[in-house]
């Protein structure tokens, strides 16, 4: 497992610690959750409930439908 060293001023480092403190985690381990959290692939939890949450939402291909063809494309 890898160990960082990360330099923070008296202000950013008090509040890191009253984050931690208050979601009940290390300052390690905090960070590490914020880290797997930016550099994750998958939408968070709260993004994928959304689906289906509207309606009245056009398909894709409601909202194409009055858009034209490209144009073809010339070779370079």
């Amino acid at each position: 497992m890898a160990q960082l060293t990360l330099y923070l001023d008296d202000e950013t480092e008090a509040r890191l610690k009253e984050t931690a403190n208050s979601a009940g985690v290390s300052l390690s381990r905090w960070v590490a959750n914020l880290i797997r959290e930016k550099i994750g692939s998958e939408w968070p939890v709260s993004v994928i409930e959304l689906a289906g949450a509207w309606a009245d939402l056009p398909t894709t291909e409601e909202l194409r439908r009055d858009v034209p063809e490209d144009l073809p494309r010339e070779t370079i």
